[in-house]
């Protein structure tokens, strides 16, 4: 049995400390220790983006990421994006646009697009489609995706 890790973070602009296997991913620390369970498990090897989050201002994967390495790091995940009361652009603009359907990917979709506009406020519909190439949805084709974002990115800026 491995020795557990204190780790501090701050995950949704809320300081965490956890306690977690070094072999556990951040997906299983933020799914079974801290009971955010947005992030999705799809593929569990980086190639779906169901499990997207943004650690220190940058896209990750964390099925990818051990729990122990995000000490002292910032983790945004589609919890931290938008809430019960006033939804998010990205989040209003997939409703609007019916871009969703059964909803393991939405989430990975919708933390990557923002990593996106927070980076790039204007994309291109290339690049949109180029950033969110590494989501995978199996139910509602990406026309409906990729509009949803570019109509959020206006409505954003």
């Amino acid at each position: 049995m491995s020795k557990k890790v204190q780790v501090q973070t701050t995950i949704n602009g809320e300081d965490i400390d956890f306690l977690c296997e070094p072999r556990h991913s951040l997906l299983e620390v933020l799914r079974d220790n801290i009971g955010l369970i947005g992030a999705k498990e799809g593929c569990n090897n980086g190639n779906c983006g169901a499990c997207n989050v943004i650690m220190d201002g940058r896209l990750v994967n964390s099925c990818c990421v051990l729990g122990v390495e995000v000490d002292g790091c910032e983790i945004q995940t589609i919890e931290g994006i938008g809430s019960t009361v006033q939804l998010h652009p990205l989040q209003q603009k997939f409703l609007e646009h019916a871009a969703l359907q059964c909803g393991i990917c939405t989430p990975g979709f919708i933390v990557s697009a923002k990593a996106l506009l927070d980076e790039k406020p204007n994309p291109t519909e290339h690049e949109v489609r180029y950033w969110l190439a590494g989501n995978l949805c199996r139910c509602t084709g990406y026309d409906k995706i990729i509009r949803a974002v570019l109509d959020a990115a206006e409505e954003m800026r």
